[in-house]
């Protein structure tokens, strides 16, 4: 029998523990879980189970972003060919996804149990509204401006709309939890598809931003999978690569709105416990978009989930924590461009389109 490398070796008991972990989880619940029970039901010494994951909360968010990535996924899904249509089979899709399964009845309470996990999970449910925000955008009718509004300002957006389906998305899920039998899943499809005829007057501020220095460096970025589209982020694209902890993502959209290609890499000092949390969130949101939105309306940004930090290394970002926020400006394979502090995407965005 060939020997496994201590990589394959490793790699080959975290799904062990992944697959004992789902089984403890949907027999006891998250509370009534045990580590031991895992490392049982994986045949493991308990050690091992704690060299893979650091704790009991981050196995579970690791088991429902594995249960967001391995759900199947429909072979002819119904797209949207409108905005109303577009909204509806999103709802559609969400509704039939693992957020409505058993095992994530215990996810909210969790989430919510501790400020480090409230706050990137309130800066992720940002960065969603945003790219299905962007998606909106791209289906939405145009409208003329409202009366009393100023003429020629900022863009007009639809994250606020996004923000409201995503809170009637997600209180149906937490409810299908807590009061199971409660409520109709065609209702919360029917009311989704109603809130395309929202008009919120939203409206987004450019705002201040830290100075742009020049560089020119080279820029040998590591494989990297895009959570937007469940596919590699190609290595050799121009643009702005912007690099924000958990803390700071709804900066996203201050890179975004500059108007050209982005890279959103998230980055967090507890990798461990808060990139599943990453991958289970986006990957949620993402995996239903696909089903629902025509590719053509699948928002430009690109998002990374870059847990072990490699591809903030590569940007020239050493050491990250959930307040990094730094920006830099791609060109022919060369880093031009490079701003830290908030508003960074912006400024990058925007000083370097300035100079050319």
């Amino acid at each position: 029998m060939m020997r496994l490398s201590r990589a394959e070796l490793q790699e080959r008991n975290r799904a062990r523990v992944l697959a004992a972990a789902r089984a403890e989880f949907a027999e006891r619940g998250f509370r009534d879980a045990k580590v031991d029970g895992i490392a049982q039901r994986a045949e493991l010494t308990r050690g091992a189970v704690y060299s893979n994951f650091p704790g009991k909360r981050a196995l579970y968010f690791a088991v429902l972003a594995d249960l967001v990535e391995r759900a199947p996924v429909p072979p002819n899904p119904q797209l949207g060919t409108d905005l109303r249509t577009a909204l509806g089979a999103l709802a559609r899709a969400w509704v039939t996804s693992p957020a409505f399964d058993p095992l994530h009845r215990d996810f909210p309470a969790e989430v919510a149990a501790e400020e480090g996990t409230r706050r990137p999970f309130t800066q992720l449910l940002k960065l969603d509204a945003l790219l299905l925000g962007l998606a909106v955008e791209r289906l939405a009718v145009e409208r003329p401006t409202p009366a009393g509004a100023r003429s020629g300002g900022p863009p007009r957006r639809m994250v606020r709309v996004a923000e409201t389906v995503l809170t009637a998305l997600h209180g149906a899920s937490g409810l299908a939890a807590a009061a199971p039998g409660f409520g109709e899943q065609f209702d919360v499809i029917s009311a989704c598809e109603r809130l395309a005829g929202l008009d919120l007057s939203d409206w987004w501020p450019s705002p201040e931003h830290p100075p742009v220095r020049v560089e020119d460096a080279p820029w040998r970025p590591p494989t990297a999978v895009d959570l937007v589209r469940a596919a590699p982020v190609p290595p050799d694209g121009d643009g702005v690569v912007v690099v924000l902890g958990l803390n700071r993502l709804a900066a996203a959209e201050e890179a975004v709105r500059t108007g050209g290609p982005v890279t959103v890499v998230a980055v967090t000092g507890e990798p461990g416990e808060l990139a599943p949390l990453v991958r289970l969130v986006v990957g949620q949101l993402c995996g239903c978009l696909r089903q629902a939105f025509p590719v053509g309306a699948w928002p430009g940004v690109r998002v990374v989930c870059d847990d072990d930090g490699v591809l903030a290394a590569a940007a020239g970002v050493p050491a990250v924590s959930d307040e990094t926020e730094v920006a830099v400006r791609v060109r022919g394979g060369r880093v031009v461009a490079r701003a830290e502090g908030a508003g960074a995407g912006h400024a990058v965005g925007v000083g370097v389109r300035a100079e050319v």
